[in-house]
């Protein structure tokens, strides 16, 4: 993800820093690069864990799935080009510092790490859409035991270390679409899980929060 572009310097890369604030050539390439190399080998490994999931007994229709993937697509949309339409967006929230970028990739690394642990955990019941798996077992130890969807804090994470790094508006702008499409589809797990498991998941959502570790029941809005 290109996240850092000098508007006092506009002819310059959109990964490019500043003044003088990177001198050397691999100092440079990190800055460049480092960002699109995280989001990069999240995904191939996403698409490469995707293959052996139980196969479905309820799945979410087209429409409804993408309600929340073309949200997360204007997400991606707002946060990689070097520049968006909108002068607005295009404005810094803060002066340019190093320890803004290295923070906003330990973030976003941390994100990305999180939400591996808990596909991971998941195994063989998950799935990118809104699905009931045939022996569909309840997950509620590892990160499930933190979050009830861990792999939705861990994305958010990642995207608002993105965000930081690029420090403009439009980074505002994606992290409250990008809350919006999983709390959307959250609730319509939640229903579904509700309907599966009653009263186990029912005392499971009453003891562990729904995206923020350590939140305690009832300061989440309802789902």
């Amino acid at each position: 993800m290109q996240v850092w572009h000098s508007h006092e310097n506009e002819d310059e890369s959109c990964f490019s820093i500043p003044g003088s604030a990177i001198e050397s050539d691999v100092s440079t390439l990190v800055y460049r690069y480092l960002f699109p190399a995280l989001w990069l080998s999240w995904a191939a490994y996403w698409w490469a864990a995707s293959r052996g999931a139980k196969p479905a007994e309820r799945q979410e229709p087209l429409g409804s799935r993408l309600l929340h993937v073309l949200p997360l697509l204007l997400a991606v949309g707002l946060l990689w080009p070097d520049q968006v339409l909108g002068s607005f967006l295009n404005e810094r929230l803060f002066p340019w510092a190093p320890w803004q970028f290295w923070l906003a990739a330990l973030i976003t690394a941390a994100g990305l790490l999180f939400a591996v642990w808990a596909r991971v955990h998941l195994a063989r019941n998950w799935s990118g859409t809104v699905t009931i798996k045939r022996d569909h077992e309840l997950i509620a130890s590892g990160p499930y035991a933190i979050v009830r969807h861990p792999i939705y804090t861990g994305l958010l994470a990642a995207f608002i270390g993105s965000a930081m790094a690029r420090g403009e508006w439009r980074g505002v702008l994606a992290v409250l679409v990008v809350w919006a499409a999983f709390w959307r589809k959250l609730r319509l797990e939640e229903r579904w899980m509700t309907e599966r498991f009653g009263e186990r998941y029912t005392a499971y959502k009453r003891r562990v929060p729904a995206l923020v570790p350590f939140r305690k029941h009832g300061q989440e809005p309802p789902t």
